[in-house]
């Protein structure tokens, strides 16, 4: 990979800097305003993201029609804006604003599966606000641990760790993760890791989501056979009709031991949460992109790589 120039990363910091602060001091009506002409600049500005996520969703959801794939897609903008704004807002809502972003569901499941004393593993995704989910879960219960991936951009990627660690999360980052991980189930911790990235061949097996082979990754399934801890699914979910997000969480999956079976099941889960909150989902990313041997990238036509 081309290393990136000082000049790049100080340039997307500035503007980075100059959007997060305009969200965080704007009245929320009017950031909300500015967070959606923010990212309808990001879409015309990369026509390749629409391009992807019509592709997904013309894969995935095949009975829908173009337009509604459009609308979908739409949906998806709307989405990142609400995320941009909420994570421009954390500084507010830490001091005692919560409810008027967000509200918790099902948080019983959470709670039962941590009085197990074997840690609890929060399957999550790119799936209505993760930034948020795990910012209100510190506040309502107590800072979890987190599974990040850096951001390419070293100055950003600071800049959203301390947001990040507002509430006392833990950042877990790739260097001896998986130890780090383990530890925190054996203090009966919680640990949030996301579930719906393309994974390498080297890690991954081969499951069905949305009806097409999708390669994802092993390790979320392993720790479970090897701590013993709960699996439950969460989501930061928006309601148009509350205006703010439900932090949902579902009754714990059933592991069974086998890698590829409950990876399955956790794809399968996620695929349904998906199918109820379609414009909520991350569909710009190339989520099919590793594909079984003999077969193409869909990217790879029409320009779609990324």
């Amino acid at each position: 990979m081309r290393r990136r120039s000082q000049f790049r990363n100080a340039v997307e910091y500035c503007a980075a800097i100059v959007a997060l602060k305009s969200l965080q001091w704007a009245p929320r009506r009017l950031a909300f305003a500015l967070a959606r002409f923010y990212t309808r600049l990001l879409d015309l500005a990369i026509p390749r993201l629409r391009r992807v996520g019509r592709q997904n969703l013309a894969m995935a959801l095949p009975e829908f029609t173009p337009q509604r794939h459009a609308q979908i897609v739409d949906g998806v903008f709307r989405s990142i804006a609400r995320i941009l704004v909420t994570f421009a807002k954390f500084p507010a809502i830490r001091r005692g604003y919560l409810g008027q972003w967000i509200r918790l569901e099902g948080g019983e499941h959470f709670d039962q599966a941590q009085r197990a004393g074997r840690g609890v593993l929060v399957a999550t995704a790119h799936l209505g606000n993760w930034e948020l989910s795990a910012f209100a879960h510190a506040l309502m219960t107590a800072p979890m641990n987190v599974v990040v991936r850096p951001l390419d951009n070293p100055l950003i990627d600071r800049l959203v760790e301390r947001r990040r660690a507002l509430t006392g999360n833990r950042p877990i980052g790739k260097k001896d993760f998986a130890r780090a991980i383990l530890k925190a189930l054996a203090a009966n911790q919680a640990v949030g890791i996301l579930i719906d990235q393309n994974a390498a061949l080297d890690s991954s097996v081969f499951v069905d989501f949305f009806g097409v082979p999708a390669s994802a990754g092993t390790g979320f399934a392993k720790f479970a056979r090897h701590s013993g801890a709960a699996v439950i699914p969460g989501f930061a979910l928006w309601s148009e009709a509350e205006q703010r997000y439900v932090l949902r969480f579902y009754p714990p999956l059933e592991m069974t031991g086998d890698a590829v079976r409950d990876t399955q099941t956790l794809q399968s889960k996620l695929e349904e949460v998906i199918r109820e909150y379609p414009d909520q989902w991350l569909w710009i990313h190339r989520r099919w992109k590793t594909r079984p041997p003999g077969e193409t990238s869909p990217y790879d036509a029409g320009g779609a790589a990324t």
